[in-house]
Formats: structure tokens, C-alpha cells, sequence
């Protein structure tokens, strides 16, 4: 089967491979529809994270099931499923308080690589949700998005206490932070306000349920989010970057009492204790666990009350993904989809 690999910072080839088999009794193995390239494959391919070579690439995936361990119970060959970035057995006390992402077991799917043709997946019946029949193409998109951008923004938009009368702010215009913007207007925030520069993005937020647009960052976007809240800040910020500056910007633009989600990879981001000691907010982030909230996301995208599926403003081949991550690193793509 072909599948992709980073070689090197910048170097990403799509080269055959052998087939995956079924390893634990607990596994699965699907062929994929469709794949992806997510904002935090880009962190080993501009270098930031050093890279394994050949690293395996990719952990959003959609697809049918062909095989199943002797083990799995929930899911069956045939099936069209949607699984977490992250694979986790579903019974552990992480995994029942709610936190799969943290389960006992997890291992992360960047580990195995799903920007191929097929993937094994660990503990299926804990990490794979089928959907109730084969989907209709272009609903793949936005099934593909629950894997991962759509159910961490959804827990950014969750962690950060989003609902109704709240006033919401996004610190962060990739695809993670767009569909928090999808999120909050789901959980009904009164007000959400989009941090971005970039004018299709600014206009997707827009659609997604963005009611003001901010374009200022750091210090200056803390004075203009403290502008349009009468001085006293949003009461949930979901923080979507992963950096020092979008960090400090987020903490900073939210209320005391509020809650901060924070969803961005974090990358040499250091909190000072002082700073937080006065803010007085509430934080709560790390790995989504995107699990949890799948069976509702799938739900409402089959029931085509949202569309998370237009972050995917680029659509290639699986032949063409070093041309993905290329126009995702120079930000002509929000978000690049692989056609398997």
C-alpha cells in the first residue's frame, strides 16, 4: 500500500509499504476514504520537532472497516467508521471520567500513520464509531474533520465553559480554531469573536457564527478584546495556537472567573505564576478527547446541522501530499484533505 513519510524537515514522500495486519486481538484494520494533513504535522516538517526518519505521517482518518481482532465486539467488517487521533481502550478510569485522550493504554495515531491506504487501529471498540450507514461523499469532509480539528475545537469551546449569554473568544484562525468558533455557536454563546488576519478566514468564521472579528494580536488584541467587553474580558477564550504570545493573549483576554481552553499543541510556552496568580481564570486543554464527543459530532453532521467539512479548502491525491503540506506550510491552505 502507499503511505506517507517525513524524511527530513521539508521532506515528505508517499512510498509503498506492506500491508497492516491485525498485532493485538483488540485491533482493527480499515482501508481509508479520505485523509488529511493537520497544523500539527507541521511542527516535525518546518523542524521545530525532530523527526524519526522515516516518520510516519498522519493521525485523522475516515474509512470501512476490512478486519477485526478476535476481540472486538462494537464493530464489524463493512462498517464506515470514524476514530480519535488518539486510540483508547474505552474501560480504564480515564477513559469512563471522560478523558480518553489520557487513557492508560492511548497510544497516539501519529504513531501508526493514517495518511495511507490502510491503517491499523488499536483498541477499535474504544477509539472507532460507526456512522449508521455508508456516507454520502460529500459528507466525508466533515466526518473526516470529527477526527481530530472539529472535536478539539468542540473540547476548546467545552474546556473554555462556552454556552449561552457567554462571550467567546478564539485566539487562533487554522482550522482548530475556526471550527471552536462552530463550536461555541453549537453550545450558544451569545457573542464569539474570531482572532485572524486573513480575510478567508475571517470570512469562514463568519459563517461558522463569528459575530466580530478582531485582527490585533498580542497586548493590542488583549486591549481590543478588553474593548468590546466593556473592559473586563470574555468570559470563555479557547486558545488554538500553541505558542507563548497566543498563550499570553488568551489568559489575557479573559475575565476573572473565566475559562481559558487551551487546544494548541504547546510549543516553549512558559506561564508566569505571578501573571496567573491575578488573573484569576480557570484553564483546562491538552489532547481533546475527541472520543468522547463522537457519537454527537457524527450526528449532527449526518443530520447536516453543521458543516465542520469547509475548513478543507484543499482536496489532492495521497500522490500529491508533499504539495499539501507545502501549501499548508505557506499558508495558501487552511486545511488539506488526501483523497485515499
Amino acid at each position: 500500500m502507499r503511505a506517507t513519510f517525513l524524511h527530513a524537515p521539508g521532506d515528505v514522500r508517499v512510498e509503498e509499504i506492506d500491508d497492516p495486519k491485525i498485532i493485538e486481538p483488540t485491533d482493527a484494520i480499515i482501508r481509508l476514504a479520505a485523509a488529511c494533513v493537520c497544523g500539527s504535522d507541521l511542527w516535525p516538517y518546518r523542524g521545530v520537532e525532530s523527526v524519526d526518519e522515516p516518520m510516519p505521517m498522519g493521525h485523522e482518518y475516515v474509512g470501512v472497516v476490512e478486519e477485526v481482532g478476535g476481540e472486538v465486539t462494537t464493530i464489524k467488517p463493512g462498517q464506515f467508521v470514524v476514530g480519535s487521533f488518539v486510540a483508547s481502550d474505552g474501560t480504564c478510569e480515564i477513559c469512563r471520567s471522560g478523558y480518553p485522550s489520557s487513557c492508560a493504554h492511548r497510544v497516539f495515531m501519529s504513531q501508526v500513520g493514517t495518511q495511507s491506504e490502510r491503517a491499523r487501529i488499536p483498541w477499535a471498540d474504544g477509539t472507532l464509531v460507526a456512522t449508521p450507514g455508508t456516507p454520502e461523499p460529500d459528507l466525508i469532509p466533515s466526518l473526516l474533520a470529527a477526527s481530530d480539528v472539529l472535536g478539539t475545537g468542540w473540547f476548546g469551546a467545552v474546556a473554555a465553559d462556552a454556552g449561552p449569554g457567554k462571550t467567546v473568544a478564539v485566539v487562533g484562525d487554522g482550522a482548530v480554531g475556526l471550527l471552536a468558533v462552530l463550536a461555541a455557536k453549537q453550545l450558544g454563546a451569545e457573542r464569539i469573536i474570531a482572532m485572524s488576519r486573513h480575510e478567508a478566514r475571517q470570512k469562514l468564521a463568519r459563517e461558522f457564527g463569528a459575530t466580530d472579528i478582531v485582527t490585533e494580536r498580542g497586548d493590542e488584541g488583549v486591549a481590543r478584546i478588553k474593548e468590546l467587553t466593556g473592559g473586563l474580558g470574555a468570559h470563555s477564550v479557547v486558545e488554538a495556537v500553541g505558542t507563548q504570545e497566543s498563550m499570553h493573549q488568551a489568559i489575557g483576554s479573559t475575565r476573572a472567573g473565566g475559562h481559558v481552553g487551551f487546544v494548541g499543541v504547546s510549543h516553549d510556552v512558559s506561564l508566569s505564576g505571578e501573571d496567573l496568580f491575578f488573573s484569576q481564570v480557570n484553564l483546562l486543554g491538552g489532547p481533546a478527547p475527541v472520543r468522547r464527543f463522537l457519537p454527537e459530532l457524527i450526528d449532527l453532521i449526518w443530520q447536516r446541522k453543521i458543516d465542520p467539512g469547509k475548513v478543507f479548502d484543499l482536496a489532492l491525491p495521497l500522490d500529491q501530499a508533499a504539495e499539501a503540506y507545502k501549501a499548508m506550510d505557506e499558508r495558501r491552505a487552511i486545511k488539506a484533505l488526501l483523497r485515499v
